[in-house]
């Protein structure tokens, strides 16, 4: 797919089949992060693949919309916040922009393989530990399910260009 159909196409998918998702492809989409650029090149996070397969109930708890467990994975990025990249002069951290980064590269790849995506970040992080077994020194920031889409492309409503880009100064 060019990447511009791609990056017009990809949407947040709420409604997956049970169809499983093919090894190789899953692969493909972890690579896609992996290669994404952070801060520094410190890849500061790890990314949790998480079958849904009897544990649908126990999953539901992180995030309580029914379509979040329907595929046959759901993928968490966390971010280490002790091996990110902080700016000297403001102590600015870029831990969180290292790993929307990573998941933007991962839910395009995983939109270019024809699998969905949808970009969870309201869900119940003491949840999401406890299930998961989080160290205390990570953070987990981002979920997506994965696997294929069931429902299809809704008309995207964007703000125009020019409310959203200035050239020289504010």
């Amino acid at each position: 797919m060019e990447f511009e159909e791609l990056i017009t196409r990809r949407y947040s998918v709420r409604a997956y089949k049970s169809d499983p998702v093919e090894e190789d492809k899953l692969l493909k989409v972890l690579e896609a992060a992996c290669i994404a650029p952070t801060a520094a090149n410190r890849q500061p996070f790890q990314i949790i693949v998480i079958h849904t397969e009897g544990r649908k109930e126990e999953l539901g708890k992180i995030y309580y919309r029914p379509w979040f467990v329907q595929p046959p994975l759901i993928l968490c990025a966390v971010g280490v916040p002790a091996q990110g990249w902080v700016r000297s002069d403001d102590q600015r951290r870029y831990l969180d922009v290292d790993v929307a980064i990573i998941m933007d590269h991962l839910i395009l790849e995983a939109a270019n393989l024809g699998l969905g995506t949808c970009w969870i970040a309201a869900f119940n992080a003491r949840e999401a530990r406890r299930i998961l077994g989080l160290p205390d020194e990570v953070e987990p920031l981002i979920f997506t399910p994965l696997g294929y889409p069931d429902d299809s492309l809704r008309l995207k409503e964007r703000k125009p260009l020019s409310d959203l880009v200035r050239y020289e100064r504010w």
